[in-house]
């Protein structure tokens, strides 16, 4: 049984005046899932998260919400951390925490509980009567992060989550997303220009571009899709005859040569020959010190599909 997702865009387009956002974008995000939301500085990825979470709606098209068309209900089902960071500064920081709280519908008993043990977790606690003025940036950020999720939401949407954090907080946040996801089921959309981040964390990705989606699918594919047949071959011997050797049967896309006639290559394979079949044979012309497929990072996807995108 293949479950609902929990969020599905269907054609949706958006326009700002002459200013197309969105043109005609279609995707799903699987229900469990952390889905990584990527593409260049006003590539639409804001516009599309603002529509998700029920700040605009679309010129055309559809959005869907666990099946139904997304609609002003289902906001208490969201959760949103914006870019775009703001807390009262004249407040104090558990006062401004529990008026967030209530506007989710949380009764001020709960609330308070589910509050305190967010802030002993993030190590926020000594803060709850100091004044929001007197926040760090990192410090502020963990605060909103702990008021996007205190509800418990269906859906949460973290846009750039990271921005700001020192290392050591950073993993902090990057384990309750994993937590929010594992232990809550909540499907999280994830903006983020940190490719690290989507390499950690996300199953699925979309890449948008001008107002395009010209990228989408399970990360582990995407990665070994731009791989391309790539390998990294280490051997000792001569890079001319190795060349010659070669012929038509791979692509050699780079190489670094040391001393004692030792090169580092990376080769494009076609798909028809295995990997082992090629050591194989080029084990009788060179001295092979190591041969693997090359990892491909989130980096090289994105560039590479950005590229393409734009020759095109």
């Amino acid at each position: 049984m293949i479950n609902t997702p929990a969020l599905r865009l269907t054609n949706v387009s958006k326009k700002y005046g002459n200013h197309t956002a969105l043109a005609g974008v279609s995707l799903e995000v699987p229900q469990g899932s952390i889905f990584g939301l990527l593409g260049p500085n006003g590539a639409g990825k804001t516009t599309l998260i603002r529509m998700v979470a029920g700040i605009t709606g679309p010129d055309s098209g559809e959005v869907e919400f666990f099946g139904r068309p997304l609609s002003s209900n289902d906001i208490h089902s969201i959760g949103y951390l914006p870019e775009e960071r703001g807390l009262y500064k004249n407040m104090r920081v558990g006062e401004q925490a529990m008026y967030f709280a209530r506007l989710r519908g949380m009764t001020k008993e709960k609330a308070e509980r589910e509050l305190r043990g967010w802030f002993d977790r993030l190590e926020v606690d000594g803060w709850w009567d100091r004044e929001v003025a007197d926040l760090s940036k990192g410090m502020a950020q963990k605060i909103q992060f702990i008021v996007a999720v205190l509800h418990k939401p269906k859906f949460l949407i973290l846009d750039e989550p990271l921005s700001g954090f020192d290392p050591i907080n950073a993993a902090r946040i990057r384990t309750e997303i994993n937590r929010l996801r594992d232990d809550n089921g909540t499907t999280i959309m994830l903006s983020t220009h940190d490719m690290a981040s989507v390499e950690e964390l996300c199953d699925h990705v979309a890449l948008i571009d001008h107002g395009s989606k010209i990228l989408d699918g399970e990360v582990d594919f995407l990665r070994e899709k731009t791989r391309e047949g790539k390998i990294n071959l280490k051997f000792r011997g001569n890079l001319i005859s190795f060349t010659a050797a070669l012929g038509s049967s791979a692509i050699l896309h780079n190489s670094v040569s040391y001393g004692d006639n030792i090169h580092d290559v990376v080769l494009g394979l076609p798909s028809s020959i295995p990997i082992e079949k090629f050591i194989k044979w080029i084990s009788s012309e060179v001295d092979v010190l190591s041969c693997t497929p090359r990892i491909i990072s989130m980096d090289e996807v994105f560039l590479q599909a950005v590229n393409n995108s734009e020759a095109s």
